[in-house]
């Protein structure tokens, strides 16, 4: 199920023209991908948001709606993460990752200063919730 999910998901990344949040040079630039109501799942939603990391680019400390169960796969490059209060981890092109309702995303960031890297994030989540990132005040 995971793999027709993310091949959806990668397919709306192809054709589509979503439109682009693009916070900075060094912030990543997130772009909803695709979104598609679950017909066996009433008042849930599938939603793929590809996030972008130039060199040396992160998002800053974040959490995600409470409804929200999210699988993330990398495309290109590596991504640093850390979820909660657990390692802080490298993952590589074609590696994945996944966060349950509620974790917090401490660090997420581009591993290396000099190529760029690409994450897809697939979330599972109330079709009712529009934002998808909260930032974690400090």
């Amino acid at each position: 199920m995971i793999k027709s999910i993310l091949g959806l998901a990668i397919a709306a990344l192809l054709s589509t023209n979503a439109v682009a949040h693009d916070a900075g040079e060094k912030d990543a630039k997130v772009t909803l991908v695709y979104e598609h109501q679950l017909p066996n799942v009433p008042g849930k939603s599938i939603k793929g948001v590809l996030v972008e990391y130039g060199p040396g680019g992160f998002s800053s400390a974040h959490t995600h709606p409470t409804s929200a169960f999210i699988y993330a796969t990398v495309l290109e490059g590596a991504i640093r993460s850390q979820v909660n209060d657990g390692p802080v981890k490298v993952f590589k092109a074609g590696e994945s990752f996944s966060e349950m309702p509620g974790d917090r995303h401490g660090v997420s960031e581009n591993a290396s200063k000099a190529k760029p890297a690409k994450l897809l994030a697939v979330f599972v989540v109330d079709t009712s919730q529009k934002e998808l990132t909260f930032p974690i005040k400090k």
